[in-house]
């Protein structure tokens, strides 16, 4: 079985394994006050090129998203994310499990603009009944987002201000940060989001590690007692050196671009010969993530040798399946699964 479904269905690349095994019978202190941990963030801070900022590493992404967003809200508060955000569809009502409402807004292509936001927040204060309502304080945005698409730098320009003008923090989810930032139709840096962001993490589970996410917190309000919150959430790892060698090695030697610039080539590579296959898409996405939309018989004749996610039904006879390719996916998968597909479709 070749699988396409997901992006973190391998182990680790064999950099971090050997690191691992190499370091295994050192003695260093606990929960992420080790040496690895602080080269790490050392490493990850030479490229984010924001002054007072702190970086943090959690095991997992659901476990980031509900650390991150408890330390900003207060119990009375919400954070605005669009419908398809991973936080209201993919992690089993976690946010609300703390206590927060996740509220949603409209979107079509995964994304949310600062006219959306603007217009919750004030419509917000408009209600007369405000103080019975839960107070937007938070925005969650993802990059790429659920459909990998991606926000342009105006665009991001264009929410934190606005966030920084009605007083929200900006939070962006970077599970698949690596995939979207080395698109080749994206313009945003990791300099960019150390200015314009109060928190996002650089995601490592999808891109090449074992385990393990780290949150960089730009906003003072955001550091204060986060290691905390970090072990009242289940969030301090005991063994933390396995976090910090993790990322020291995906920081050094460029390894971390390299393995997500890898995904999405086979992604690109996916999507053009499809496309002269006469393969429509879901959605345009530019990253690891691609939204083919196949007839329900060639999906049948091919998924005793591969496997994708089911998206969503488009009719009776077609449904549309997430494609993803990782830091590991070989060309040659990727090249037996077109060959199938275009006998499956010629028949």
């Amino acid at each position: 079985m070749i699988r396409f479904n997901s992006d973190y269905g391998e182990g680790a690349a064999p950099q971090i394994l050997e690191r691992l095994a190499a370091t295994n019978l050192e003695q260093s202190p606990g929960y992420g006050e080790d040496a690895h941990c602080q080269e790490a963030a050392r490493r990850i801070l030479d490229q984010v090129k924001a002054p007072g900022v702190q970086v943090h590493f959690l095991v997992g992404g659901t476990q980031t998203n509900l650390t991150v967003i408890a330390a900003a809200l207060r119990p009375h508060q919400c954070v605005l994310a669009a419908q398809t955000a991973h936080i209201n569809v993919h992690e089993t009502g976690a946010i609300e499990a703390c206590g927060h409402k996740v509220v949603t807004l409209p979107t079509r292509d995964g994304k949310i603009t600062a006219q959306d936001i603007r217009e919750a927040v004030e419509s917000h204060y408009r209600d007369p009944s405000w103080e019975h309502i839960t107070q937007p304080k938070m925005v969650y945005l993802s990059c790429p987002t659920e459909v990998g698409t991606l926000y342009s730098l105006s665009e991001l320009e264009a929410i934190s201000a606005l966030c920084r003008e009605k007083k929200l923090y900006l939070f962006l989810d970077g599970a698949r940060l690596g995939y979207g930032l080395t698109a080749p139709a994206c313009d945003l840096t990791l300099p960019d989001l150390g200015r314009l962001c109060d928190a996002f993490y650089i995601g490592g589970t999808k891109q090449g590690a074992l385990f393990g996410e780290a949150v960089v917190l730009t906003h003072p309000a955001l550091q204060e007692d986060f290691r905390y919150l970090m072990k009242q959430k289940g969030a301090m790892l005991a063994k933390g050196r396995l976090l910090g060698i993790q990322f020291e090695v995906l920081f050094e030697d460029d390894l971390y671009w390299e393995l997500a610039r890898h995904a999405n080539r086979l992604a690109l590579h996916l999507r053009e010969r499809l496309t002269a296959l006469g393969v429509s898409f879901f959605i345009d996405s530019p990253t690891n993530q691609q939204f083919p939309i196949l007839p329900n018989r060639v999906l049948d004749a091919l998924k005793d040798r591969y496997s994708w996610s089911f998206w969503e039904a488009v009719d009776g006879e077609r449904t549309a399946v997430r494609l993803c390719t990782s830091w590991a996916t070989r060309e040659e998968d990727v090249d037996a699964f077109l060959q199938d597909l275009e006998e499956a479709l010629a028949r």
